[in-house]
């Protein structure tokens, strides 16, 4: 008697299923139902607001099961976090079409029949009574027993029974006999947290570069899981990271994300809802793909679609556009006759033209950015184009006016028509992008670097990017870059994640040093003892940068505990120094006992201060004058920088530079100072000097060391790429760039500067239809 073929709730072509899990807005210790509920709200707003469906919401680790071990839902935990039960979450996710998903391990049958009936009857109740999507089975929690193999298909059989479309992703397990109710697999076994588990290894003009050089699933293989996107970390181009994801790969769960989406600004989420709205129009004729030729289309080039409608996703990882000659016929899957739309996508959205069908289209990739193309012959209903400008589309929900951005170069004009429902509408009159000209491009290659005699002021310029970054939480850094929100749900979803216990308590901001909050601080990052977060440095220094100069004559780092204050030694003294400038430092003595105090000289103003050394733990940072505690607003630290010469110390022997003037900036422009070749870990650094004053870089590829919530940043040994942001009154001024190595740099070593600026600097222009 053959036996029953297990169907394991998709195949290869099942329409994708938009999905995001927790991981990262909480590690091992589980979610809870309020931070939980704050996250749903959150994208039932992106439902409500601009018409995007998240299919299934899925906690990670911690929720019943947790890292070694497998749970319970009538347990002191659980009903901690979840008092009411999932039921309640179920819910409301109910209300904008989501359903719940689960992160678990394969076994916790336990010893007895009686225990696998619990944990049976567990399982199939999420199915049956709460309509779950997921279960997300991971090595993290423990391995299937080969003799509980039995249990497993008993409980996937019984869970399908009641939803059987039910997805069933296995990371990295074994699981016997039960293999075929598995959905996908984790492929390439990687995660995607940038520069954490995924990070560039060339250098690049922004960290996600890296995505960009990620292949393709073999033979395009959709029941497998790339690990989705995750917005959690450097967050510039996450778009670009997206549409390789949701319509590249394609794969069972896409669009998909995790970590904090919330972190988006503000006016990214009409960005991060078109992009999913966009992929659940065509999601159906998503499923059929081809991979074009790297030659003539660049790397990891797919087509999607069928006869009538193709979706191309092309790649440019390079510092330079590239340009590429589309064919428009069956090389890209399109067999019908008839004129051809050619539609950009992405990076916003434009009609490119009209052709015949075995025509020819060329279309500009640009640097370091993803390219989406709808190529069809169809008559498109409801699907608004722009013609004559690049556009955004903002809202475009049912019985609601269509909101666009139209985009152009400032002081430039453009004839626009959008056409919609075989309807065209021009514009009266050009639409006029207000602005002066740009006179040379925004974005290009400045200069090369050349070797040159260690400058005497080789510390100020490594100070200069000591202070201009630093050391906290990925998530932080992300935060600052997008700024306050004016958005209740973003708001309340922003704060769960930094508000939840756990998170305070692993003192990850440096904020934690201002707030006069006793059980806060900031800390070393020591939860992965196999990765020195030091490693490279040498002894690493703490820095104080108060802002602006400031007269004070006592300086404390409150530290209040003999074992915090390690690496450094109670009744000892720790030398600093204070400086306005980064150029002259004046000598300060410290001494250490409970806390770390020190005199200051108090003859002139102070913007700088640093210690050649640092507690693995401080409490508060506090100064003073004349018995006066000072105002800390605007005060930032950092702990993991190493201090320049010395023992044991950053000794810079070697460094290239180049002078260059630029006489545009425009807004959001930086410098990728590109280092193509190996430095050693942690043995460069790179700055700017403008009229004896200096420029840090405040990012980098990959990231500066951070005091991470997850796990630890990846050091840079070699390809790194220093970010340095441009303001207005840098333009025409004579700027130094200069690279400094710790080791003789190898005859192939190359550093160049580029300019370039996110988001792209458009004007925009506001419409409706």
């Amino acid at each position: 008697m053959s036996e029953t073929k297990i169907f394991p709730g998709a195949d290869e072509k099942t329409p994708s299923k938009a999905q995001y899990f927790s991981w990262i807005n909480n590690t091992n210790e589980g979610a809870t139902a309020a931070q939980t509920e704050a996250n749903l709200n959150f994208f039932r707003w992106l439902h409500t607001e601009y018409g995007m469906t998240l299919d299934i919401y899925a906690f990670d680790a911690g929720a019943i099961d947790g890292a070694g071990g497998y749970g319970r839902t009538d347990t002191e935990h659980f009903g901690r976090q979840f008092p009411q039960g999932f039921a309640p979450l179920a819910d409301l996710a109910k209300t904008f079409d989501c359903r719940l998903g689960l992160w678990c391990g394969p076994d916790g049958f336990g010893e007895t029949d009686a225990d696998a009936k619990d944990r049976i009857d567990l399982m199939v109740g999420l199915c049956k009574d709460l309509n779950f999507a997921l279960f997300k089975m991971d090595g993290v929690c423990g391995k299937l027993r080969e003799e509980k193999q039995h249990h497993f298909n008993t409980m996937m059989t019984q869970c399908r029974h009641y939803t059987p479309d039910l997805i069933l992703l296995n990371h990295r397990l074994e699981l016997f006999s039960g293999l075929p109710h598995a959905t996908t697999w984790l492929w390439e076994g990687v995660e995607t947290y940038i520069d954490v588990h995924i990070a560039n290894n060339v250098p690049g003009l922004h960290n996600r570069v890296c995505t960009l050089n990620r292949g393709n699933t073999p033979k395009l293989a959709r029941l497998t899981e790339d690990h989705g996107v995750c917005l959690s970390s450097c967050l510039d181009y996450w778009h670009d990271d997206l549409v390789v994801q949701a319509f590249g790969r394609c794969l069972i769960l896409a669009p998909e994300l995790y970590g904090n989406p919330w972190l988006l600004r503000d006016e990214e989420f009409p960005q991060l809802a078109r992009f999913f709205n966009l992929h659940r129009r065509f999601r159906d004729i998503l499923v059929n793909g081809i991979e074009l030729a790297n030659e003539q289309f660049g790397p990891h080039a797919v087509s999607r679609g069928n006869a009538t409608t193709r979706l191309l996703t092309l790649r440019n990882p390079g510092f330079t556009p590239r340009v590429v000659q589309i064919p428009l016929d069956a090389t890209i899957g399109l067999t019908s006759s008839g004129d051809v739309r050619v539609i950009k996508l992405h990076p916003h959205e434009r009609l490119l033209g009209t052709q015949k069908h075995g025509g020819t289209v060329s279309v500009e990739i640009p640097a370091a950015r993803a390219l989406l193309l709808l190529i069809t012959t169809e008559d498109l209903a409801d699907f608004p184009v722009v013609e004559g400008c690049d556009a955004d589309v903002i809202r475009h929900v049912p019985g609601k006016p269509v909101e666009l951005k139209l985009l152009g170069n400032p002081g430039t004009k453009a004839a626009v028509t959008i056409h919609n429902n075989g309807r065209s509408m021009l514009r009266a009159g050009p639409v006029i992008f207000p602005g002066t000209p740009l006179k040379d491009p925004w974005q290009r290659k400045v200069v090369g670097l050349a070797p040159i005699d260690l400058p005497a002021d080789a510390e100020a310029l490594f100070e200069a990017t000591c202070f201009a970054a630093d050391n906290n939480a990925l998530e932080v850094r992300e935060l600052l870059r997008s700024g306050p929100t004016k958005i209740p749900q973003v708001a309340a979803a922003r704060d769960a994640f930094f508000n939840q216990p756990v998170f305070r308590k692993r003192h990850l901001w440096d904020k934690n040093l201002f707030d006069d909050d006793p059980e806060t601080g900031f800390a070393a990052c020591r939860r992965w003892s196999h990765h020195n977060i030091r490693e490279g440095v040498g002894a690493a220094g703490f820095r104080i940068d108060f802002g602006k100069p400031i007269t004070l004559d006592h300086f404390v780092l409150e530290v209040g505990d003999e074992y915090f204050m390690q690496p450094l030694k109670w009744h000892e003294t720790l030398h600093g120094s204070v400086s306005d400038d980064l150029r002259t430092w004046r000598p300060v003595q410290f001494f250490i006992d409970s806390n770390i105090s020190g005199r200051i000289p108090d003859d002139k103003p102070w913007r700088y201060l640093r210690m050649r050394g640092c507690p693995d733990l401080v409490r508060e940072a506090c100064a003073f004058c004349r018995g006066k505690a000072l105002d800390r607003h605007g005060w930032r630290a950092t702990n993991l920088f190493g201090v320049f010469g010395g023992w044991r110390g950053a000794s810079f022997k070697h460094a290239l530079a180049a002078t260059t003037t630029i006489n545009e900036i425009v807004p959001g422009a930086y410098l990728a100072v590109a280092i193509h070749g190996q430095h050693g870990i942690e043995g460069a650094s790179v700055a700017l000097r403008v009229n004896n004053s200096y420029r840090g870089a405040n990012r980098r590829s990959p990231s500066f060391q951070s005091n991470v919530f997850e796990c630890p940043v990846r050091h840079a040994a070699g390809n790194t790429t220093w970010y340095i942001d441009l303001t207005p009154d840098l333009a025409g001024q004579k700027i130094d760039i200069v690279a400094l190595l710790k080791d003789k740099p190898s005859a192939d070593l190359r550093i160049e500067a580029w300019l370039t600026a996110y988001p792209d600097p458009f004007v925009a222009v506001h419409t409706t239809i």
